[in-house]
């Protein structure tokens, strides 16, 4: 089964034990996801079948929207709510106030991921040396966040929503919202992932491949079978000769190819649609 979609991943589920169920739903072994969402997330997952699996790399992807429920005063090392160790009683702030410290996060930010993320360390997951109790620093990154936007205040709890580059760790939003109004401490009560790009849910309606790609297509006007059975291209064949990624048609397939050095190569050949 070659099929692409967008699911709703629920909290409380991997993503990895998500991508189990659907399998069984669609009675597929060949599955996978891009960009994956940890247990205490819902929402959007892209997920490929059959061959789509190797599509993910080509598809326009972001940036990302988030909503997000922010907990003042909550104190927790994976800020989030699963490793609650206090909740500092806070003064109840001006919306005006929280809606300015929310547009505040928009540019480019450098900030420390959560300890209680993917991020390797010398092979080892951050979130598992953290389990252990070991000490560790991690790097700074930086993100670009594209719009910020205040939902609702309802004191202690700040629901926002964020559009951001792909990388980004909304906890770490969550907890610059709080130390920039003054909060010592700050978790997230809820995180849910609207969309990938252009991809949002729609009850995992099996999307348009040629409406998905992020490159651009090219038009081979040379001999049809050479593309259909996947032999050498040649560039002077090629609408578009400049370097970079394509996409090809070939009615019920499509190839994706590279031009570089003057050649053409196939990076993806004959995906059936």
């Amino acid at each position: 089964m070659n099929r692409l979609f967008v699911a709703y991943k629920p909290t409380g589920l991997s993503s990895n034990f998500f991508l189990t169920k659907l399998k069984r739903k669609y009675k597929t072994k060949k599955a996978g996801f891009s960009g994956t969402l940890d247990p205490f997330a819902k929402g959007v997952l892209l997920i490929g079948m059959g061959s789509h699996t190797k599509l993910f790399r080509f598809l326009n992807k972001t940036p990302k929207t988030y909503r997000a429920t922010l907990w003042l005063g909550a104190a927790s090392d994976s800020l989030d709510t699963e490793l609650i160790e206090n909740v500092e009683i806070l003064k109840e702030f001006k919306e005006d106030d929280v809606l300015h410290v929310v547009k505040s996060l928009e540019g480019e930010l450098e900030y420390e991921p959560p300890i209680f993320s993917a991020k390797r360390i010398d092979g080892q997951r951050a979130y598992d040396l953290a389990r252990a109790g070991k000490e560790f620093t991690l790097n700074k990154i930086t993100s670009t966040i594209y719009e910020t936007s205040l939902i609702s205040y309802c004191h202690p709890f700040v629901t926002f929503e964020a559009t951001v580059s792909e990388g980004t760790y909304i906890r770490s939003l969550g907890r610059m919202v709080a130390n920039r109004l003054g909060a010592q401490f700050g978790s997230l009560s809820a995180l849910e992932r609207l969309s990938e790009g252009q991809f949002r849910y729609n009850d995992e309606k099996e999307l348009n491949i040629k409406e998905s790609l992020n490159i651009e297509q090219n038009f081979y006007t040379g001999e049809s079978d050479n593309l259909k059975y996947g032999r050498v291209l040649a560039l002077e064949d090629l609408e578009i000769k400049e370097e970079g990624y394509y996409w090809l048609d070939s009615g019920k397939s499509i190839s994706i190819i590279n031009v570089v050095d003057a050649e053409v190569k196939y990076e993806l050949g004959r995906i059936y649609l």
